[in-house]
């Protein structure tokens, strides 16, 4: 298959689209709730809504990918999976102030290592990504 070339997905049967849209509205909500919450993500719920979407109802993918706010962000990791520096400062930010109060109410060290390590995995891929498309 040529570069850029994308084979059709074959049609869904109506429980997978179901289930697919259910999973988008689903998305939604958290990121409605991750927009309020500084201890809930955003984003990857909005990219999980977009790739459900896009699977059961391109209208629905088309308006997410279209919102004046959420829109450019996940047309820009779509088309080169480029995560603004605003958005890895707020991450990071937020990753670290979750695993510094984590550690204190809990004061179970081997869960603040593991949560810890899992934080830094995350950390290490977002800081790895583009800030900006290529020229």
């Amino acid at each position: 298959m040529p570069d850029g070339e994308e084979t059709a997905a074959p049609p869904l049967r109506r429980p997978q689209r179901l289930a697919l849209l259910g999973l988008g509205y689903l998305c939604l909500v958290l990121a409605a709730i991750g927009a309020v919450l500084p201890v809930m993500p955003t984003t990857i719920f909005l990219i999980i809504a977009a790739w459900a979407f896009g699977r059961a109802s391109p209208t629905l993918q088309a308006r997410l990918l279209n919102h004046p706010r959420f829109g450019p962000p996940l047309r820009a990791w779509r088309a080169h999976g480029v995560i603004s520096r605003r958005g890895k400062r707020a991450a990071l930010s937020v990753m670290t102030v979750s695993w510094v109060a984590m550690t204190l109410i809990f004061r179970h060290w081997t869960a603040s290592a593991i949560a810890g390590a899992c934080l830094l995995a995350v950390g290490g891929f977002l800081v790895t990504r583009p800030s900006e498309p290529p020229p």
